[in-house]
Protein backbone atom coordinates (compact mmCIF):
# COMPACT_ATOMS: atom_id res chain seq x y z
CA UNK A 1 0.00 0.00 0.00
CA UNK A 2 1.00 3.62 -0.21
CA UNK A 3 0.92 6.14 2.63
CA UNK A 4 -2.55 7.40 1.66
CA UNK A 5 -3.88 3.83 1.88
CA UNK A 6 -2.27 3.51 5.31
CA UNK A 7 -3.86 6.77 6.43
CA UNK A 8 -7.31 5.61 5.35
CA UNK A 9 -6.89 2.13 6.85
CA UNK A 10 -5.85 3.83 10.11
CA UNK A 11 -9.03 5.90 9.98
CA UNK A 12 -11.01 2.67 9.53
CA UNK A 13 -9.34 1.17 12.60
CA UNK A 14 -10.38 4.30 14.55
CA UNK A 15 -13.99 3.58 13.60
CA UNK A 16 -14.45 6.56 11.27
CA UNK A 17 -17.68 6.40 9.25
CA UNK A 18 -17.61 9.78 7.48
CA UNK A 19 -14.97 12.19 6.25
CA UNK A 20 -16.42 15.62 5.47
CA UNK A 21 -14.46 17.72 3.01
CA UNK A 22 -13.74 19.29 -0.34
CA UNK A 23 -11.66 17.61 -3.06
CA UNK A 24 -8.37 19.13 -4.21
CA UNK A 25 -5.43 18.23 -6.43
CA UNK A 26 -3.18 17.43 -3.49
CA UNK A 27 -5.80 15.05 -2.08
CA UNK A 28 -5.93 12.72 -5.09
CA UNK A 29 -4.28 9.74 -3.38
CA UNK A 30 -6.43 10.12 -0.24
CA UNK A 31 -9.67 10.45 -2.22
CA UNK A 32 -9.08 7.27 -4.21
CA UNK A 33 -8.09 5.43 -1.05
CA UNK A 34 -11.32 6.61 0.59
CA UNK A 35 -13.30 5.44 -2.44
CA UNK A 36 -12.03 1.91 -1.88
CA UNK A 37 -12.63 1.94 1.88
CA UNK A 38 -15.61 1.45 4.20
CA UNK A 39 -15.58 5.19 4.96
CA UNK A 40 -17.99 7.53 3.19
CA UNK A 41 -16.37 10.68 1.87
CA UNK A 42 -18.94 13.49 1.99
CA UNK A 43 -18.14 16.31 -0.47
CA UNK A 44 -19.45 19.58 0.93
CA UNK A 45 -19.87 23.07 -0.51
CA UNK A 46 -17.41 24.92 1.73
CA UNK A 47 -14.58 23.72 3.96
CA UNK A 48 -16.06 25.61 6.91
CA UNK A 49 -19.16 23.46 6.55
CA UNK A 50 -16.97 20.33 6.60
CA UNK A 51 -15.33 21.40 9.86
CA UNK A 52 -18.69 22.24 11.45
CA UNK A 53 -19.99 18.81 10.44
CA UNK A 54 -16.98 17.12 12.04
CA UNK A 55 -17.44 19.33 15.11
CA UNK A 56 -21.10 18.41 15.68
CA UNK A 57 -20.43 14.74 14.89
CA UNK A 58 -17.79 14.77 17.63
CA UNK A 59 -20.08 16.43 20.18
CA UNK A 60 -22.95 14.02 19.59
CA UNK A 61 -21.00 10.77 19.40
CA UNK A 62 -17.93 11.42 21.55
CA UNK A 63 -15.85 10.02 18.67
CA UNK A 64 -13.66 12.41 16.74
CA UNK A 65 -15.27 13.82 13.61
CA UNK A 66 -12.97 14.05 10.60
CA UNK A 67 -12.75 16.88 8.08
CA UNK A 68 -10.54 17.13 5.02
CA UNK A 69 -9.31 20.01 2.88
CA UNK A 70 -6.61 20.77 0.40
CA UNK A 71 -3.74 23.17 1.02
CA UNK A 72 -3.78 26.99 1.07
CA UNK A 73 -7.31 28.39 0.74
CA UNK A 74 -8.86 25.04 1.60
CA UNK A 75 -6.95 24.93 4.87
CA UNK A 76 -7.72 28.54 5.77
CA UNK A 77 -11.41 27.96 5.07
CA UNK A 78 -11.27 25.02 7.49
CA UNK A 79 -9.82 27.15 10.30
CA UNK A 80 -13.02 28.63 11.73
CA UNK A 81 -14.73 25.28 12.21
CA UNK A 82 -11.61 23.75 13.76
CA UNK A 83 -11.30 26.74 16.09
CA UNK A 84 -14.93 26.22 17.08
CA UNK A 85 -14.18 22.63 18.04
CA UNK A 86 -11.12 23.82 19.98
CA UNK A 87 -12.99 26.29 22.20
CA UNK A 88 -16.17 24.21 22.42
CA UNK A 89 -14.21 21.09 23.49
CA UNK A 90 -15.38 18.90 20.62
CA UNK A 91 -13.21 16.00 19.35
CA UNK A 92 -12.17 16.67 15.74
CA UNK A 93 -9.31 15.44 13.55
CA UNK A 94 -8.61 17.81 10.66
CA UNK A 95 -6.55 16.60 7.70
CA UNK A 96 -5.14 18.98 5.10
CA UNK A 97 -3.32 18.16 1.90
CA UNK A 98 -0.09 19.90 0.97
CA UNK A 99 2.24 20.27 -1.99
CA UNK A 100 5.34 18.13 -2.34
CA UNK A 101 8.09 18.40 0.26
CA UNK A 102 10.53 19.69 -2.34
CA UNK A 103 8.76 23.09 -2.53
CA UNK A 104 7.79 23.74 1.07
CA UNK A 105 11.07 25.47 1.97
CA UNK A 106 10.38 28.33 -0.46
CA UNK A 107 7.58 30.57 -1.69
CA UNK A 108 5.37 28.57 -4.02
CA UNK A 109 1.82 28.33 -5.36
CA UNK A 110 -0.81 28.18 -2.55
CA UNK A 111 1.92 27.35 -0.04
CA UNK A 112 1.21 28.54 3.50
CA UNK A 113 2.69 27.35 6.78
CA UNK A 114 -0.48 25.47 7.66
CA UNK A 115 0.98 23.63 10.64
CA UNK A 116 1.79 26.92 12.36
CA UNK A 117 -1.58 28.35 11.33
CA UNK A 118 -3.33 25.50 13.13
CA UNK A 119 -1.07 25.46 16.19
CA UNK A 120 -3.09 27.93 18.35
CA UNK A 121 -6.42 26.19 17.67
CA UNK A 122 -5.47 22.54 18.16
CA UNK A 123 -4.35 20.31 21.03
CA UNK A 124 -1.67 18.90 18.71
CA UNK A 125 -0.80 19.02 15.03
CA UNK A 126 1.99 17.87 12.78
CA UNK A 127 3.14 17.40 9.20
CA UNK A 128 3.38 13.79 8.07
CA UNK A 129 6.75 14.11 6.38
CA UNK A 130 7.50 10.38 6.11
CA UNK A 131 5.21 7.45 5.24
CA UNK A 132 6.71 5.51 8.16
CA UNK A 133 5.00 7.80 10.71
CA UNK A 134 1.47 7.73 9.28
CA UNK A 135 0.12 5.11 11.67
CA UNK A 136 1.60 6.74 14.78
CA UNK A 137 0.41 10.18 13.69
CA UNK A 138 -3.18 9.07 13.14
CA UNK A 139 -3.32 7.16 16.44
CA UNK A 140 -1.93 10.17 18.33
CA UNK A 141 -4.33 12.58 16.60
CA UNK A 142 -7.36 10.52 17.68
CA UNK A 143 -6.05 9.75 21.16
CA UNK A 144 -5.49 13.43 21.95
CA UNK A 145 -8.65 14.69 20.24
CA UNK A 146 -10.83 12.34 22.29
CA UNK A 147 -8.96 12.60 25.60
CA UNK A 148 -10.61 14.83 28.21
CA UNK A 149 -10.96 17.64 27.67
CA UNK A 150 -11.64 16.84 24.00
CA UNK A 151 -10.59 19.16 21.21
CA UNK A 152 -9.15 19.42 17.73
CA UNK A 153 -5.98 17.93 16.27
CA UNK A 154 -4.55 18.37 12.78
CA UNK A 155 -2.50 16.36 10.29
CA UNK A 156 -0.88 17.87 7.19
CA UNK A 157 -0.22 15.34 4.43
CA UNK A 158 2.06 16.34 1.50
CA UNK A 159 1.04 14.80 -1.81
CA UNK A 160 4.40 13.15 -2.54
CA UNK A 161 4.44 11.47 0.87
CA UNK A 162 0.86 10.25 0.28
CA UNK A 163 1.96 8.49 -2.92
CA UNK A 164 4.99 6.77 -1.36
CA UNK A 165 4.86 3.03 -0.68
CA UNK A 166 5.08 1.70 2.86
CA UNK A 167 5.09 -1.67 4.61
CA UNK A 168 3.64 -0.29 7.84
CA UNK A 169 0.18 -1.17 9.10
CA UNK A 170 -2.32 0.75 11.25
CA UNK A 171 -1.85 0.79 15.00
CA UNK A 172 -4.78 -0.76 16.87
CA UNK A 173 -7.17 1.64 18.55
CA UNK A 174 -7.19 1.49 22.36
CA UNK A 175 -9.60 2.28 25.15
CA UNK A 176 -9.44 5.94 26.06
CA UNK A 177 -7.17 7.02 28.87
CA UNK A 178 -9.08 7.57 32.11
CA UNK A 179 -8.25 10.11 34.75
CA UNK A 180 -6.91 8.77 38.06
CA UNK A 181 -9.21 8.60 41.07
CA UNK A 182 -9.91 11.98 42.68
CA UNK A 183 -7.71 13.08 45.57
CA UNK A 184 -9.25 11.99 48.87
CA UNK A 185 -8.43 15.16 50.79
CA UNK A 186 -9.90 17.36 48.06
CA UNK A 187 -13.07 15.24 48.12
CA UNK A 188 -13.37 15.58 51.90
CA UNK A 189 -12.93 19.36 51.71
CA UNK A 190 -15.53 19.63 48.92
CA UNK A 191 -18.05 17.55 50.86
CA UNK A 192 -17.49 19.57 54.03
CA UNK A 193 -17.96 22.84 52.16
CA UNK A 194 -21.24 21.62 50.64
CA UNK A 195 -22.47 20.27 53.99
CA UNK A 196 -21.75 23.61 55.66
CA UNK A 197 -23.60 25.61 52.98
CA UNK A 198 -27.12 26.96 53.48
CA UNK A 199 -27.78 27.58 49.80
CA UNK A 200 -25.40 25.50 47.63
CA UNK A 201 -25.90 25.39 43.89
CA UNK A 202 -24.45 23.37 41.01
CA UNK A 203 -23.25 25.22 37.92
CA UNK A 204 -23.31 22.54 35.20
CA UNK A 205 -20.99 23.32 32.31
CA UNK A 206 -19.95 21.74 29.04
CA UNK A 207 -18.08 18.95 30.85
CA UNK A 208 -21.28 17.90 32.58
CA UNK A 209 -23.05 16.71 29.44
CA UNK A 210 -20.85 13.70 28.70
CA UNK A 211 -23.05 10.64 29.26
CA UNK A 212 -21.41 9.31 32.42
CA UNK A 213 -21.11 12.79 33.92
CA UNK A 214 -24.77 13.55 33.31
CA UNK A 215 -25.97 10.28 34.81
CA UNK A 216 -23.93 10.81 37.96
CA UNK A 217 -24.90 14.47 38.25
CA UNK A 218 -28.59 13.55 38.12
CA UNK A 219 -28.04 11.03 40.91
CA UNK A 220 -26.09 13.59 42.94
CA UNK A 221 -28.77 16.29 42.87
CA UNK A 222 -31.54 13.78 43.56
CA UNK A 223 -29.69 12.66 46.69
CA UNK A 224 -28.67 16.12 47.97
CA UNK A 225 -31.55 18.32 46.69
CA UNK A 226 -28.97 20.88 45.49
CA UNK A 227 -30.41 22.96 42.60
CA UNK A 228 -28.70 23.15 39.21
CA UNK A 229 -28.13 26.03 36.81
CA UNK A 230 -26.64 25.09 33.43
CA UNK A 231 -24.43 27.09 31.13
CA UNK A 232 -25.52 27.28 27.50
CA UNK A 233 -23.42 24.23 26.60
CA UNK A 234 -24.40 22.39 29.78
CA UNK A 235 -28.10 22.29 28.90
CA UNK A 236 -29.59 18.87 29.51
CA UNK A 237 -26.95 17.71 32.00
CA UNK A 238 -29.89 17.61 34.41
CA UNK A 239 -33.35 17.48 32.83
CA UNK A 240 -35.19 20.80 32.92
CA UNK A 241 -38.26 18.74 33.87
CA UNK A 242 -36.50 17.92 37.16
CA UNK A 243 -37.59 20.07 40.10
CA UNK A 244 -33.90 20.72 40.89
CA UNK A 245 -33.32 22.48 37.56
CA UNK A 246 -33.32 26.28 37.40
CA UNK A 247 -32.69 26.02 33.66
CA UNK A 248 -29.92 28.15 32.19
CA UNK A 249 -27.69 30.89 33.52
CA UNK A 250 -29.37 34.24 32.77
CA UNK A 251 -32.62 32.36 32.17
CA UNK A 252 -35.87 34.35 32.20
CA UNK A 253 -36.60 37.93 31.31
CA UNK A 254 -35.22 39.22 34.61
CA UNK A 255 -32.23 36.91 34.98
CA UNK A 256 -33.86 34.70 37.56
CA UNK A 257 -31.36 31.85 37.30
CA UNK A 258 -28.52 34.34 37.68
CA UNK A 259 -30.22 35.59 40.84
CA UNK A 260 -30.10 32.03 42.22
CA UNK A 261 -26.32 32.01 41.91
CA UNK A 262 -26.25 35.47 43.44
CA UNK A 263 -28.11 34.12 46.48
CA UNK A 264 -26.07 30.90 46.71
CA UNK A 265 -23.28 30.68 49.28
CA UNK A 266 -21.36 27.79 47.65
CA UNK A 267 -21.07 27.07 43.91
CA UNK A 268 -20.12 23.57 42.78
CA UNK A 269 -18.86 24.15 39.24
CA UNK A 270 -19.09 20.87 37.31
CA UNK A 271 -17.27 20.74 33.98
CA UNK A 272 -17.31 24.55 33.76
CA UNK A 273 -15.45 26.23 30.88
CA UNK A 274 -14.51 29.87 31.41
CA UNK A 275 -14.31 30.33 27.62
CA UNK A 276 -18.05 29.77 27.47
CA UNK A 277 -19.23 32.10 30.22
CA UNK A 278 -17.21 34.79 31.99
CA UNK A 279 -17.34 34.14 35.77
CA UNK A 280 -17.30 37.89 36.40
CA UNK A 281 -20.96 37.84 35.34
CA UNK A 282 -21.96 35.59 38.25
CA UNK A 283 -19.17 36.33 40.72
CA UNK A 284 -18.64 40.08 40.25
CA UNK A 285 -17.43 40.73 43.80
CA UNK A 286 -15.18 37.66 43.97
CA UNK A 287 -16.81 36.53 47.22
CA UNK A 288 -18.28 33.20 46.12
CA UNK A 289 -16.99 30.02 47.69
CA UNK A 290 -16.33 27.79 44.67
CA UNK A 291 -15.66 24.08 44.31
CA UNK A 292 -14.06 23.30 40.95
CA UNK A 293 -14.78 19.77 39.67
CA UNK A 294 -13.40 19.17 36.23
CA UNK A 295 -11.03 17.12 34.12
CA UNK A 296 -8.38 19.85 34.31
CA UNK A 297 -7.29 22.39 36.94
CA UNK A 298 -9.06 25.74 37.01
CA UNK A 299 -7.83 28.66 34.95
CA UNK A 300 -6.23 31.41 37.04
CA UNK A 301 -8.88 34.13 37.13
CA UNK A 302 -9.70 36.74 39.76
CA UNK A 303 -13.42 35.99 39.53
CA UNK A 304 -12.92 32.22 39.52
CA UNK A 305 -10.52 31.32 42.32
CA UNK A 306 -11.85 28.05 43.80
CA UNK A 307 -11.38 27.15 47.44
CA UNK A 308 -11.31 23.48 46.45
CA UNK A 309 -10.25 21.89 43.18
CA UNK A 310 -11.13 18.28 42.40
CA UNK A 311 -9.26 17.38 39.22
CA UNK A 312 -10.61 14.06 37.99
CA UNK A 313 -13.19 12.43 35.81
CA UNK A 314 -16.34 14.41 36.62
CA UNK A 315 -18.45 11.33 37.22
CA UNK A 316 -15.82 9.81 39.52
CA UNK A 317 -15.55 13.08 41.45
CA UNK A 318 -19.30 13.31 42.05
CA UNK A 319 -19.47 9.68 43.06
CA UNK A 320 -16.62 10.17 45.54
CA UNK A 321 -18.37 13.16 47.15
CA UNK A 322 -21.56 11.10 47.47
CA UNK A 323 -19.65 8.27 49.15
CA UNK A 324 -18.09 10.35 51.92
CA UNK A 325 -19.38 10.07 55.47
CA UNK A 326 -20.43 13.73 55.33
CA UNK A 327 -24.19 14.30 55.11
CA UNK A 328 -25.12 16.82 52.41
CA UNK A 329 -28.74 17.96 52.56
CA UNK A 330 -30.33 21.08 51.13
CA UNK A 331 -33.58 22.80 52.00
CA UNK A 332 -35.47 23.12 48.70
CA UNK A 333 -37.54 26.06 49.97
CA UNK A 334 -34.93 28.62 48.97
CA UNK A 335 -35.26 27.89 45.26
CA UNK A 336 -38.65 26.18 44.75
CA UNK A 337 -40.56 29.43 44.10
CA UNK A 338 -37.81 30.59 41.77
CA UNK A 339 -38.07 27.43 39.69
CA UNK A 340 -41.84 27.80 39.46
CA UNK A 341 -41.43 31.35 38.18
CA UNK A 342 -38.78 30.38 35.63
CA UNK A 343 -40.82 27.47 34.26
CA UNK A 344 -43.93 29.65 33.97
CA UNK A 345 -41.93 32.21 32.00
CA UNK A 346 -40.31 29.86 29.50
CA UNK A 347 -43.46 27.82 28.85
CA UNK A 348 -45.84 30.74 28.37
CA UNK A 349 -47.54 30.32 25.02
CA UNK A 350 -48.12 33.32 22.74
CA UNK A 351 -51.30 35.36 22.72
CA UNK A 352 -53.08 35.12 19.36
CA UNK A 353 -52.57 38.83 18.59
CA UNK A 354 -48.86 38.91 19.47
CA UNK A 355 -46.35 39.51 16.68
CA UNK A 356 -44.09 36.58 15.89
CA UNK A 357 -41.12 36.44 18.26
CA UNK A 358 -38.33 33.99 18.93
CA UNK A 359 -39.20 33.64 22.60
CA UNK A 360 -42.81 32.66 22.05
CA UNK A 361 -41.97 30.34 19.14
CA UNK A 362 -39.88 28.16 21.44
CA UNK A 363 -42.78 26.58 23.41
CA UNK A 364 -44.34 25.58 20.07
CA UNK A 365 -41.05 24.10 18.93
CA UNK A 366 -40.64 22.26 22.22
CA UNK A 367 -44.12 20.74 21.78
CA UNK A 368 -43.17 19.52 18.31
CA UNK A 369 -39.90 17.90 19.42
CA UNK A 370 -39.48 14.72 21.45
CA UNK A 371 -37.10 14.76 24.41
CA UNK A 372 -34.41 12.93 22.45
CA UNK A 373 -34.68 15.12 19.33
CA UNK A 374 -31.68 17.36 18.60
CA UNK A 375 -31.77 21.12 18.18
CA UNK A 376 -28.69 22.70 16.57
CA UNK A 377 -28.59 26.45 17.16
CA UNK A 378 -26.74 29.02 15.12
CA UNK A 379 -25.40 32.19 16.77
CA UNK A 380 -27.49 35.35 17.04
CA UNK A 381 -30.55 36.64 18.89
CA UNK A 382 -32.18 33.24 18.56
CA UNK A 383 -29.20 31.55 20.26
CA UNK A 384 -29.64 33.70 23.33
CA UNK A 385 -33.35 32.89 23.47
CA UNK A 386 -32.80 29.17 22.91
CA UNK A 387 -29.97 28.97 25.43
CA UNK A 388 -31.94 30.73 28.13
CA UNK A 389 -35.51 29.61 27.44
CA UNK A 390 -35.63 26.28 25.61
CA UNK A 391 -36.24 23.47 28.14
CA UNK A 392 -33.83 20.59 27.49
CA UNK A 393 -34.29 17.15 28.99
CA UNK A 394 -31.37 15.11 27.68
CA UNK A 395 -27.64 15.86 27.29
CA UNK A 396 -26.42 16.69 23.81
CA UNK A 397 -29.89 17.49 22.48
CA UNK A 398 -29.36 21.26 22.34
CA UNK A 399 -26.15 21.96 20.45
CA UNK A 400 -24.88 25.51 20.96
CA UNK A 401 -21.51 27.00 20.06
CA UNK A 402 -20.64 29.25 22.99
CA UNK A 403 -16.87 28.93 23.23
CA UNK A 404 -16.12 30.48 19.85
CA UNK A 405 -19.83 31.32 19.35
CA UNK A 406 -19.67 30.83 15.61
CA UNK A 407 -22.21 31.99 13.05
CA UNK A 408 -23.03 29.58 10.23
CA UNK A 409 -22.89 26.31 12.18
CA UNK A 410 -26.60 25.36 12.21
CA UNK A 411 -27.21 23.92 8.73
CA UNK A 412 -23.94 21.96 8.37
CA UNK A 413 -24.26 20.94 12.02
CA UNK A 414 -27.73 19.59 11.35
CA UNK A 415 -26.35 17.53 8.43
CA UNK A 416 -23.89 15.86 10.82
CA UNK A 417 -26.57 15.43 13.49
CA UNK A 418 -28.96 13.78 11.05
CA UNK A 419 -26.23 11.29 10.10
CA UNK A 420 -25.25 10.63 13.72
CA UNK A 421 -28.57 10.15 15.53
CA UNK A 422 -31.84 8.32 14.88
CA UNK A 423 -34.01 11.08 16.37
CA UNK A 424 -35.38 14.16 14.59
CA UNK A 425 -33.16 17.19 14.05
CA UNK A 426 -33.95 20.91 13.88
CA UNK A 427 -31.52 23.62 12.76
CA UNK A 428 -32.48 26.97 14.31
CA UNK A 429 -30.86 29.95 12.63
CA UNK A 430 -31.23 33.61 11.77
CA UNK A 431 -31.03 35.15 8.33
CA UNK A 432 -27.46 36.32 9.02
CA UNK A 433 -25.98 32.95 9.91
CA UNK A 434 -28.18 30.98 7.54
CA UNK A 435 -26.83 32.46 4.32
CA UNK A 436 -23.24 31.88 5.46
CA UNK A 437 -23.58 28.13 4.86
CA UNK A 438 -26.99 27.69 3.23
CA UNK A 439 -25.33 25.92 0.30
CA UNK A 440 -24.99 22.88 2.55
CA UNK A 441 -28.71 22.29 1.94
CA UNK A 442 -27.51 20.76 -1.33
CA UNK A 443 -25.19 18.47 0.63
CA UNK A 444 -28.11 17.48 2.86
CA UNK A 445 -30.44 16.66 -0.02
CA UNK A 446 -27.72 14.73 -1.85
CA UNK A 447 -27.21 12.61 1.28
CA UNK A 448 -30.94 12.08 1.73
CA UNK A 449 -31.05 13.92 5.06
CA UNK A 450 -34.39 14.82 6.60
CA UNK A 451 -34.35 17.69 9.09
CA UNK A 452 -36.14 20.98 9.66
CA UNK A 453 -34.59 24.42 9.27
CA UNK A 454 -36.33 26.95 11.52
CA UNK A 455 -35.34 30.32 10.08
CA UNK A 456 -35.95 33.55 12.03
CA UNK A 457 -35.75 36.58 9.75
CA UNK A 458 -35.48 40.27 10.67
CA UNK A 459 -33.31 41.62 7.80
CA UNK A 460 -30.65 42.55 10.33
CA UNK A 461 -27.76 41.30 12.42
CA UNK A 462 -30.23 41.66 15.25
CA UNK A 463 -28.06 40.71 18.22
CA UNK A 464 -25.48 43.35 17.31
CA UNK A 465 -28.22 45.94 16.76
CA UNK A 466 -29.63 45.19 20.21
CA UNK A 467 -26.24 45.58 21.87
CA UNK A 468 -25.62 48.86 20.06
CA UNK A 469 -29.04 50.11 21.12
CA UNK A 470 -28.22 49.24 24.73
CA UNK A 471 -24.92 51.11 24.55
CA UNK A 472 -25.79 54.09 22.34
CA UNK A 473 -29.55 54.23 21.83
CA UNK A 474 -29.10 53.60 18.10
CA UNK A 475 -27.53 51.07 15.77
CA UNK A 476 -25.57 51.09 12.52
CA UNK A 477 -23.89 48.71 10.08
CA UNK A 478 -26.29 45.82 10.73
CA UNK A 479 -29.05 46.05 8.11
CA UNK A 480 -29.46 43.25 5.55
CA UNK A 481 -31.58 42.44 2.54
CA UNK A 482 -32.72 38.90 1.87
CA UNK A 483 -34.01 36.70 -0.93
CA UNK A 484 -37.43 35.12 -0.83
CA UNK A 485 -36.44 32.28 1.47
CA UNK A 486 -39.38 30.07 0.58
CA UNK A 487 -38.46 30.22 -3.11
CA UNK A 488 -34.78 29.82 -2.20
CA UNK A 489 -35.47 26.64 -0.24
CA UNK A 490 -37.77 25.25 -2.89
CA UNK A 491 -35.01 25.71 -5.46
CA UNK A 492 -33.13 22.95 -3.59
CA UNK A 493 -36.19 20.72 -3.90
CA UNK A 494 -37.27 20.94 -0.26
CA UNK A 495 -40.59 21.97 1.23
CA UNK A 496 -40.81 25.52 2.62
CA UNK A 497 -43.39 27.36 4.72
CA UNK A 498 -44.04 30.91 5.89
CA UNK A 499 -46.89 30.67 8.45
CA UNK A 500 -49.00 33.77 9.06
CA UNK A 501 -50.47 33.00 12.49
CA UNK A 502 -49.42 31.30 15.71
CA UNK A 503 -51.88 28.47 15.09
CA UNK A 504 -50.51 27.93 11.61
CA UNK A 505 -46.94 28.01 12.91
CA UNK A 506 -47.71 25.45 15.61
CA UNK A 507 -49.47 23.15 13.16
CA UNK A 508 -46.59 23.46 10.67
CA UNK A 509 -43.97 22.55 13.26
CA UNK A 510 -46.05 19.63 14.53
CA UNK A 511 -46.17 18.34 10.95
CA UNK A 512 -42.65 18.88 9.64
CA UNK A 513 -40.41 18.27 12.70
CA UNK A 514 -41.39 14.57 13.07
CA UNK A 515 -41.31 14.11 9.30
CA UNK A 516 -38.63 12.38 7.24
CA UNK A 517 -38.24 15.11 4.62
CA UNK A 518 -36.09 18.24 4.51
CA UNK A 519 -38.09 21.40 5.16
CA UNK A 520 -37.67 25.08 5.97
CA UNK A 521 -40.01 27.14 8.12
CA UNK A 522 -39.53 30.91 7.99
CA UNK A 523 -40.66 32.98 10.97
CA UNK A 524 -40.43 36.77 10.42
CA UNK A 525 -39.71 38.41 13.80
CA UNK A 526 -39.50 42.00 14.98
Amino acid sequence: MNAADLLVESLEVEGVEYVFGLPGEELEEILFSLRDSTIEFVPVRHEQGAAFMADVHGRLTGDAGVCLSTLGPGATNLLTGVADAHLDKSPVVAITGQGGLERLHKESHQNLDVVNLFAPITKWNTRISDPEIVNESVRKAFKLAEHEKPGATHLEFPEDVAATDTDHRPLPSRNRVRRPSPDGKAIERAAALLADADRPIVLAGNGGIRTRSSERLRSFVAETDIPVVATYMGKGAVSDADDHSLLTLDSGADGQAASAIDRADVVLAVGYDIAEHDPENWNPHQEKRIIHLDFEPAEVYAHYNPQVEVVADVSAGLRAIQRTDTTIETDTDWYADLRESIVADVTRRPDPDEHFSIRRTLPLLRDAMADEDVLVSDTGNHKMAIAQNFPTDEPNTCIISNGLATMGIAVPGAVAADLAVDSNVVAATGDGGFLMNAAEIETATRLGCGFTILLFTDDDYGLISAKQEDHRGEHTGTALTNPDFVTFAESFGIDAYRPESWDELGETLETVVPGDEMSLVEVPVE
